[in-house]
């Protein structure tokens, strides 16, 4: 390990060590599960504003989306688009969910078809399983810039990652989230403008960005490269995901008022649309200066490492780090709440006090940290995981949302059509080369599975139930009257 190289090891644990600061000292004020999964439900706008956005920029955004643009150029931009696009639609449909009290999302969905058990723990099962394929996403992200960082091994990398984001986590919990997100949002914001200028500056201006084989005469969003039907799945995946993110729907619940939910969303949602850009123009920024990359998850560390000052692509990384970070602790603590309220309270009867729910809490953070971790060992390829995992899991819980919010006709039988057939069609795509190459990934077909499955289902079981409704009515009369 070079002197830099220690350097930078250096500066990321001290940056893990006041993360960790920080956690234990919002730690202190924790009482129950409450204040340890929803920070009480008191997050102000300001703190929303700060965690959402830094969720946002995280894997997918700054290696992924980079990655995506270093492959295909101005079709980089399309996953902040359909980001951008993605939380302005959580906050005009959704946002109103906040009145109602859910603590999870498999909750609220459940609360569209009856809170039928069946639904209730399908949900539960699939709503955990989306959060640790998203926290997973993130320890593959965040190993792979303190890899390139720190010439550790990916493995290290990952392990030192997982060790410093349980800590962190499992002391101070969403509180720790929020308030660590808001800073760092800031870094975030810093971090990649500054990339983004030095890139485009070192090849030359945006005229040698936009004049380069990747992009020229490529189309809009350089559709040319990977198809109009690829692109348009690449902007409906990133849309989908941030509809049926499970961390999103944490900061509804968390909030303290719907106004600050839809005031936070809408301002992030223009942020991000701004943002949308400085991917595409680092990652192409990256091909000019050199297409021969083995892997092109690798473009934004490449640049940070070989192109910028040593101590500026030191920074850029740990932002880097640093999105990864505060997305995978929301993720986490999303999929803790379901585990703790949906599925431990489904398998236990015993009333606990406030401190025996905190301590369980923290123990399924650890459980949950450490399947993730063994997940990411497994994979390294960040955009081919991300959107995979969306039309295996996501797909169907978006349906599901946007049929359960606004249709009445949605039966329970319905909602269970909408996840399996949803799952299926994403695992029938992504198993086949030609369909998959066709579509890019197989979220357009997920999506249509999951609706078509879950309007069918529902039309054919809503007389069935309206009847079984009628006769236990008719039933109860019969026993009132005798």
């Amino acid at each position: 390990m070079s002197e830099s190289q220690l350097y930078f090891l250096l500066a990321f644990l001290a940056y893990l060590l006041v993360m960790i600061l920080v956690s234990w000292l919002v730690s202190r004020k924790q009482q129950n599960a409450s204040d340890y999964l929803l920070a009480g439900r008191k997050v102000p706008l300001l703190l929303t504003l700060g965690t959402t956005v830094a969720t946002m920029v995280g894997t997918g955004s700054s290696m992924g989306a980079v990655g995506f643009a270093y492959s295909n150029g101005w079709a980089g931009a399309l996953y902040g688009l359909g980001g951008a696009a993605g939380i302005l639609l959580l906050a005009w449909l959704f946002a109103p969910a906040r009145q109602q009290a859910f603590t999870t999302m498999s909750e609220e969905l459940a609360s569209y078809v009856g809170n039928h058990h069946v639904v209730e723990n399908t949900l539960a099962i699939m709503i955990y399983a989306a959060s640790i394929g998203w926290l997973g996403a993130h320890l593959i992200g965040g190993s792979m810039y303190l890899s390139w960082l720190t010439d550790l091994t990916a493995f290290q990398a990952k392990l030192l990652i997982g060790a410093g984001l349980s800590v962190f986590i499992i002391l101070g919990g969403y509180s720790a989230v929020i308030w660590t997100d808001a800073l760092q949002a800031i870094v975030l914001f810093i971090g990649f403008m500054l990339m983004a200028y030095f890139s485009v500056q070192y090849v030359g201006g945006f005229e040698a960005v936009n004049s380069s084989e990747l992009v020229f005469e490529q189309g809009i969003f350089s559709f040319n490269n990977v198809g109009l039907l690829p692109a348009l799945s690449m902007f409906l995946a990133v849309l989908v995901g941030v509809l049926a993110t499970p961390s999103f729907r944490q900061r509804i619940y968390a909030a303290d008022s719907v106004k600050t939910i839809r005031r936070s969303f809408l301002i992030s949602g223009i942020l991000y649309l701004f943002f949308a850009l400085l991917p595409a123009l680092i990652g192409i920024s990256a091909y000019v200066i050199n297409a021969q990359l083995d892997n092109a998850a690798y473009a934004f560390p490449y640049l940070a490492l070989e192109v910028l000052p040593i101590m500026l692509g030191g920074f850029i990384l740990l932002a880097g780090i640093s999105a990864t970070l505060s997305s995978a602790s929301s993720d986490a603590i999303a999929g803790v709440s379901v585990l703790m309220s949906d599925l431990f309270s489904a398998f236990s009867t015993q009333t606990q006090s406030a401190k025996q729910q905190l301590l369980c809490s923290r123990v399924a953070m650890l459980l949950t940290i450490l399947i993730a971790l063994l997940l990411a060992l497994w994979s390294d390829n960040i955009v081919s995981y991300i959107t995979k995992m969306i039309s295996i899991l996501m797909s169907g819980l978006c349906v599901m949302g946007l049929l359960g919010r606004f249709w009445q006709t949605y039966t329970w039988q319905g909602a269970l059509a909408t996840l399996f057939g949803g799952a299926l069609a994403g695992i029938v795509v992504g198993a086949n080369s030609q369909w998959l190459a066709f579509f890019g990934n197989p979220i357009i077909p997920s999506v249509f599975s999951a609706l078509s499955l879950g309007v069918l289902v529902s039309l054919l079981t809503k007389t069935h139930n309206d009847e079984s409704i009628t006769v236990a009515n008719e039933t109860n009369i019969g026993e009132q009257s005798s």
